[in-house]
């Protein structure tokens, strides 16, 4: 397809902007539980930086501050971290980055990110929707994990306010008009009672990561059907 109109492509990115919000507030619960599991508010900021992706940042707060050693708080965030793999394997041919481009866009590869670009009508569509979501969020949430290391203890427990619901009600918004067929809507359905009943058996990450594997499973299905 041609050239994105402005339209578009406005449209794109206040869909972008919407999820940056949302996502990027809950910074605030990572920056105070970092800081109450022992980091200082520098040393939450860096992992906020340097790692950015929340799900590895909780891991490694959550074993810092159950006593655990560092080396197993960063392999368990490596681990959860996974997955970002597989968005990047179906991304880079999508995206077309090259160069320090490329280097940038690892650095914003989310689950956000990754939602907000697959399955456009074209890779510049595609481009926008990654990094206005991925720089979006990127500022947010480390702005966010700053002022939540600042207040610590006295933020109290972040989910009273609310922000882990608006995350999920973001990914919902993002899900629900590609549920358009019975595939979809399989995957959707295989996906959700996968990661539904790990939930309580598994470290947070780890659903997300089950999920991704039956999406991937039912793609290589599909295509060998095909051929």
């Amino acid at each position: 397809m041609g050239a994105v109109s402005s339209a578009r492509r406005r449209q794109i990115i206040r869909d972008a902007a919407a999820v940056s919000v949302a996502t990027g507030a809950y910074g605030i619960s990572f920056g105070a539980i970092a800081v109450t599991s022992g980091l200082d508010v520098w040393q939450a900021c860096a992992a906020s930086l340097l790692i950015f992706t929340g799900a590895s940042q909780y891991a490694l707060v959550g074993v810092l501050g159950s006593g655990g050693a560092p080396l197993s708080g960063a392999l368990t965030g490596l681990l959860l971290g996974t997955r970002n793999t597989l968005y990047g394997l179906r991304l880079a041919p999508l995206l077309g980055l090259r160069g320090v481009r490329r280097l940038a866009g690892a650095h914003i590869l989310i689950d956000e990110s990754t939602a907000m670009s697959v399955n456009r009508e074209s890779p510049e569509a595609a481009r926008i929707g990654f990094v206005s979501t991925g720089v979006g969020i990127f500022v947010l949430w480390n702005l966010a994990t700053l002022l939540g290391a600042l207040a610590g203890d006295q933020l109290g427990d972040p989910r009273s306010y609310g922000l882990d619901a608006a995350v999920g009600a973001a990914f919902l918004a993002l899900l629900w008009p590609r549920l358009t067929d019975w595939h979809n809507r399989l995957v959707a359905l295989l996906a959700a009672a996968l990661a539904l009943s790990l939930v309580s058996l598994t470290p947070a990450g780890v659903p997300v990561l089950a999920a991704s594997v039956v999406a991937i499973a039912m793609g290589i299905l599909t295509r060998q059907e095909a051929s």
